[in-house]
């Protein structure tokens, strides 16, 4: 699930996968109206598997954060309303989320922007943030034969 679900840089919300084009990639909008576009390489296209948040420690995979922010939920979407916050009130909120994260190098958009994905993910169903974690035996795709 995490390497299809995309981030496209100038276009709001998040996207999946949906087939490989010569020149494209075919992604299907995660909100209701499920449109189809197509993503060139032109676009900055980031996999969620690819993005982590900044902690005092050691930066903590986005899955982690979005598990953690399920488990505040109860996997329902977020109590918080992002659009109305008070950054005070987005500081609250991360820090049950993620108490170590780094109020340095964390933004109030990147809080705003984290809290608008949950919501598109759990509203599309997407709640099991762990899955494919660990590769399994068989998963690499550089050792198949054919």
């Amino acid at each position: 699930m995490k390497q299809t679900i995309l981030a496209i840089s100038g276009k709001p919300g998040l996207y999946k996968l949906v087939s490989r084009a010569k020149n494209s990639l075919i992604v299907e909008s995660l909100d209701d109206s499920h449109k189809r576009i197509p993503a060139f390489g032109t676009d900055r296209i980031t996999s969620l598997a690819d993005i982590a948040m900044f902690t005092e420690s050691e930066d903590v995979p986005l899955m982690k954060v979005l598990a953690s922010m399920r488990d505040l939920e109860e996997g329902k979407v977020s109590s918080l309303d992002y659009k109305k916050a008070t950054p005070q009130e987005l500081h609250e909120y991360f820090t049950k989320v993620l108490p170590e994260w780094d109020q340095d190098r964390v933004q109030n958009s990147h809080i705003k922007k984290l809290i608008q994905w949950y919501n598109i993910l759990v509203k599309a169903g997407i709640t099991d943030f762990e899955e494919e974690m660990a590769p399994t035996e068989g998963d690499n795709i550089d050792d198949r034969k054919e």
